[in-house]
């Protein structure tokens, strides 16, 4: 095998794929590479991936890996975590026979996670389980009696602008099939028009469709400039103690934000905000809720996640998968009765015209004398 290409870095795999433009060679360093990372690489449509890092470290079947290798994209693996401070952006990189090659020096060398070496590595990960879903059970309720004020206080609740009283509110975050459930509920978002809360990088999948986000809400750390300036309001979440990382991102953009500290996800203090502002509905997109969707993201439990959906459950729509439910086709048998449906009033007034009327005689009189009668 040989590849050669540009290279493009970044410790965070969300971050790279900004950057990220077809034929480069993205290196990163990603243990269990998640199904959303995947996505994202594969939409880059960059050559290969360098993960300097386990990529499926047999924790639990990360469905990352698979996905680009089904993509044709390819997955290699280095041990040296060294080469990530000895490469530069932008310069090119070799690939060759196991060896990388950088600058005619050869700085590491590399294994290729093919189909049946992955398929070993999920293996593992399928054994391993069980015993990973009790830790997560523990630790969700070990978890749950520390956090179960996050559900039953208001008195964090930021006061914002957006007029939510009896409205619906869609909450997205860029999750799992995120622009196949956003492209399934297209006729809802028309016909309703609900309050638009996009969760950190939610904000952005909006903005692809089209759609301004009323409220961005989360830690700041994936959504994008743009889409924060075009954004109504921000709030920023904060820490339980009040510390707000992402407020100074948001400053030195010259805008304005309101923060809310809590013990929950971005995603959980989201439904808050909408329950709690008298919402009629909230229809939920792209979130996580099943232990895989949590163990990608790198928490040990869903405690906040499980008390939230507890408290505004009577009001919660989940669409993720709702693409899945009706996909419509068009049948020929349809079409076929569409036309003829279409030809009748044209045949009615043909027949009609005069003209076409000593047409229809002439032709009657010819068959008449052709088979005499």
């Amino acid at each position: 095998m040989f590849i050669k290409g540009i290279i493009k870095k970044d410790k965070k795999t969300k971050n790279l794929t900004k950057r990220l433009k077809p034929g480069d060679i993205a290196i990163i360093d990603h243990k269990d590479i998640d199904e959303i990372a995947a996505i994202s690489l594969v939409e880059s449509k960059i050559k290969c991936v360098l993960n300097l890092n386990s990529s499926i470290s047999g924790k639990y079947p990360n469905k990352g890996p698979s996905i680009l290798n089904e993509s044709g994209i390819i997955l290699l693996e280095s041990k040296n975590k060294e080469i990530f401070d000895l490469v530069a952006e932008g310069d090119e990189l070799e690939l060759n026979d196991n060896v990388i090659v950088y600058k005619d020096n050869i700085i590491g060398i590399y294994e290729e996670l093919n189909t049946e070496k992955i398929n070993e590595l999920l293996k593992i990960g399928h054994s391993n389980l069980e015993t990973e879903l009790d830790k997560f059970i523990e630790n969700t309720l070990d978890y749950a009696k520390k956090e179960k004020e996050l559900v039953l206080e208001k008195g964090n609740m930021p006061k914002i602008k957006t007029k939510m009283n009896n409205r619906h509110a869609l909450v997205v975050v860029r999750g799992k099939d995120y622009k196949k459930d956003l492209m399934a509920i297209q006729s809802y978002i028309s016909e309703m028009r609900p309050i638009l809360i996009g969760v950190d990088g939610g904000g952005d999948a909006l903005l692809e469709f089209g759609l301004t986000p009323d409220i961005v809400i989360g830690d700041m750390d994936s959504v994008s400039d743009k889409c924060l300036q075009l954004s109504k309001e921000i709030i920023v979440h904060a820490y339980k103690d009040g510390r707000a990382p992402g407020l100074e991102r948001v400053k030195n953009l010259g805008l304005e934000a309101k923060v809310y500290p809590s013990a929950g996800t971005s995603e959980d203090i989201a439904f808050l905000l909408a329950y709690s502002n008298n919402v009629k509905l909230i229809v939920a997109v792209g979130t996580h809720s099943n232990m895989i969707d949590f163990l990608e993201k790198g928490r040990s439990g869903m405690a906040s996640t499980f008390l939230v959906r507890l408290k505004v459950g009577s009001k919660l729509v989940d669409a993720k998968g709702v693409n899945m439910l009706y996909r419509s086709s068009l049948k020929i048998k349809y079409v076929i009765g569409l036309g003829i449906a279409a030809l009748i009033p044209i045949i009615v007034l043909t027949l009609m015209f005069p003209p076409m009327q000593e047409i229809i005689r002439l032709i009657q009189i010819r068959l008449r004398i052709l088979f005499g009668f």
